[in-house]
């Protein structure tokens, strides 16, 4: 079969095409690779896909509807599996971060903040320094978000802050300090229903990640595993997210990368876009060294 050939003849009997189905599947197989092949990103491209495609998660994410009385029970339920599991102790780091209000109002403003300044800026120095491996790493990133979706689709969720009698402090609402779109002011600009998974955690582990991967410099590298740890705390001590929320965005960081595996063949940190030796021909032709 891979060798059957499909011959055009004329009406004068001369042949005038032939293809093999080996041609056609090398032809494919070609095009899927230049497909796949890392380029240089184009900074103005980058910087529409990445406002177009924030502009649209925001969009769908708070399109979901905000199923109140079911999220409200998914969180007593998520809840009482905590302690069953032992680990229900976010009331206790809540009130405990309350307690010292420079520490409260520091997190107020780590969660509103860095959750965007800190995922820019590793997306930054990706397209600068590693630009071979800014492709990949990047579709990690926009698979895990957009996995996201499904999680506030169908499972809506109230963060601890909004329980009935889970006895939580919001603590951006007791501070009156801008710390979240979903409380206060800005609460009628955000789905409140959609605490799982969270996307705090997921974009902190890539960042993480990413960064912990790829710098050479020690110190940076154990930055980039402290920012998610801290991250994590600051979730927590805040009242926005279960620890299991934090879970489940651990769990689409997984699909993401294993998405971005998948399409281009390797682990996004290894993807380095010219293989050995073909550094000089990737220059000459205006590509990149990786």
């Amino acid at each position: 079969m891979g060798d059957e050939t499909v011959t055009e003849v004329n009406g004068r009997g001369q042949v005038v095409d032939t293809v093999t189905e080996e041609t056609r599947d090398r032809a494919g197989q070609g095009l899927l690779r230049r497909i796949r092949a890392p380029r240089r990103p184009r900074f103005w491209l980058e910087i529409l896909l990445i406002a177009v495609s924030y502009w649209t998660y925001s969009l769908i994410r708070n399109a979901v509807p905000e199923q109140k009385s079911q999220a409200m029970a998914n969180a007593d339920w998520l809840w009482r599996l905590e302690h069953q599991l032992g680990i229900a102790a976010e009331n206790s780091v809540n009130h405990a971060a309350n307690s010292l209000t420079w520490l409260i109002v520091g997190m107020n403003y780590y969660y509103a903040t860095l959750h965007f300044v800190v995922t820019l800026g590793v997306l930054v120095w990706l397209y600068r320094r590693h630009p071979g491996r800014y492709s990949a790493t990047r579709l990690a990133l926009f698979a895990t978000t957009a996995v996201a979706l499904l999680g506030y689709y169908f499972f809506p969720l109230a963060p601890p802050r909004l329980m009935d009698g889970g006895h939580f402090v919001d603590t951006v609402v007791v501070h009156h300090t801008w710390g979240s779109m979903a409380s206060g002011d800005l609460k009628d600009m955000s789905n409140q229903y959609a605490a799982m998974p969270s996307m705090h955690i997921g974009w902190s582990l890539w960042c993480g990640l990413t960064v912990f991967a790829l710098s050479t410099v020690p110190w940076v590298r154990v930055l980039g595993l402290v920012y998610p740890a801290t991250t994590l705390t600051v979730i927590v001590a805040t009242a926005n997210h279960f620890w299991l929320d934090a879970v489940g965005g651990a769990m689409c960081l997984a699909v993401g990368f294993a998405v971005a595996s998948l399409w281009y063949g390797t682990v996004p940190f290894r993807n380095r876009g010219t293989g050995p030796g073909r550094t000089r021909i990737a220059v000459a032709t205006g590509g990149y060294a990786p």
